[in-house]
């Protein structure tokens, strides 16, 4: 289930639409806001430049393994997404999708979004989930100048890579993630990486460590080799300048991604670092205007898919003092609903 049940609203669509809370980012932390402001008995609507829910998850790493969400104790990143789509099914958000967020207009009683498409939002809370933003990946100088194919950024389907020689640039979660989840498809991974310390989670790095992928450290790709397509690679040590020539018919270059808040940072938020600064309610210093996901920061913030879940749990119990100011914040135990 990699689409939601509700069909879309189709990119080009100007009918006006009104909602009581408008979920700016279909990712994780929007979609379990979807579910948790329907639980709340709230119209709600959920925008998404991409074409399918999911964010990130979907776009990117929809077959990764994921090991810190609570209740399981791995989960691909997919099945997630499907997770969490069915469970906002039951109150029927009304999906956006295609559409991207460029202007913000504050009413008296409430604010007006518009869509590249021309599609307008008119809602009473605006929740901006949408992850890191608008996103690019971080080039690899050694792609710059082979033009051939075979080098990605992220690896959609694991499949495509199985029976290869594989080679993983970067040494963040995405670049371990990606040589644990290969290991056992593909004909060999090697990970290199510049420096001779690593950014990914250290259980990450521990489970490489003793599997059968070649780590190398200090050294860089100097360049890249192959007829139309990518075969070998050369590996240069960066103390004394030694080099090696290895196989790689697949080239993943996982070295983060640059990231903005596309037109959203004309709207007058309140930024640090590219990132939403929000209070302990989850608003923003616009009124109406709440974040949750990693797009918001705060003192102490940890970026993971669980600290997203609760903000958005947080954010959504908030809004509700605005959208109907005879509302409690806490709705009381959703084991209490029936």
């Amino acid at each position: 289930m990699s689409q939601p049940v509700q069909p879309p609203v189709p990119p080009g669509g100007t009918a006006p639409v009104e909602a009581d809370l408008l979920i700016v980012g279909a990712g994780p932390t929007g979609l379990y806001a979807a579910y948790y402001a329907g639980f709340r008995g709230l119209k709600v609507a959920v925008l998404d430049s991409l074409p399918e829910i999911g964010g990130q998850i979907s776009a990117m790493y929809p077959e990764k393994m994921i090991y810190d969400v609570a209740g399981f104790p791995a989960v691909k990143g997919q099945d997630l997404v499907d997770a969490l789509g069915e469970q906002a099914a039951q109150f029927d958000p009304l999906y956006l999708l295609g559409h991207r967020a460029e202007r913000l207009d504050h009413g008296d009683d409430a604010v007006t979004v518009t869509c590249d498409t021309g599609l307008t939002v008119r809602t009473k809370v605006v929740l901006i989930s949408g992850g890191i933003g608008t996103f690019s990946p971080r080039p690899l100088p050694a792609a710059d100048v082979f033009t051939g194919e075979g080098i990605r950024y992220f690896v959609p389907k694991l499949a495509e890579l199985e029976g290869l020689d594989v080679l993983i640039v970067g040494g963040g979660d995405s670049a371990f993630d990606w040589a644990m989840s290969l290991e056992p498809l593909a004909k060999s991974v090697t990970l290199v990486h510049r420096r001779d310390k690593f950014r990914a989670h250290e259980h990450s790095v521990r489970k490489v460590m003793e599997s059968s992928v070649e780590v190398i450290t200090s050294a860089e790709v100097a360049a890249l080799h192959g007829n139309g397509r990518v075969e070998s690679a050369d590996i240069v040590a960066k103390l004394d300048g030694a080099a090696r020539t290895i196989p790689a018919q697949a080239v993943v270059a996982a070295l983060g991604f640059v990231a903005d808040l596309g037109p959203m940072s004309t709207w007058g938020l309140e930024q640090r670092k590219r990132h939403i600064l929000v209070d302990s309610t989850m608003r923003t210093n616009l009124p109406r205007v709440f974040a949750a996901g990693d797009i918001a920061d705060y003192d102490g913030k940890v970026k993971l898919i669980a600290t997203g879940f609760g903000e958005a749990a947080t954010a959504v119990n908030n809004a509700m003092t605005v959208i109907d100011p005879s509302a409690k914040v806490f709705p009381g135990h959703s084991s209490d609903s029936g």
